[in-house]
């Protein structure tokens, strides 16, 4: 039972880590766009940077579980 429940983390994990490395690459785009504001530019940067460190931290976690299954 609990390598059910190590399964069922290990996916939501990746899965999270999917969608902040789409966000990322989204608001690198974002930011290398000179036709954006450099307010626009600016957020999206920081944001890339946010993103990078949450897909970081889920892809550990997906790793932990994968581990005990």
């Amino acid at each position: 039972m609990d390598s059910i429940k190590q399964g069922a983390n290990y996916v939501s994990e990746t899965v999270q880590q999917a969608v902040h490395g789409t966000s990322k690459e989204a608001n690198k785009e974002v930011a290398k766009d000179s036709d954006a504001g450099i307010g626009t530019r600016a957020s999206a940067a920081k944001d890339a940077v946010k993103d990078k460190a949450q897909e970081s931290k889920h892809d550990a976690k997906a790793d932990a579980h994968k581990q005990q299954i």
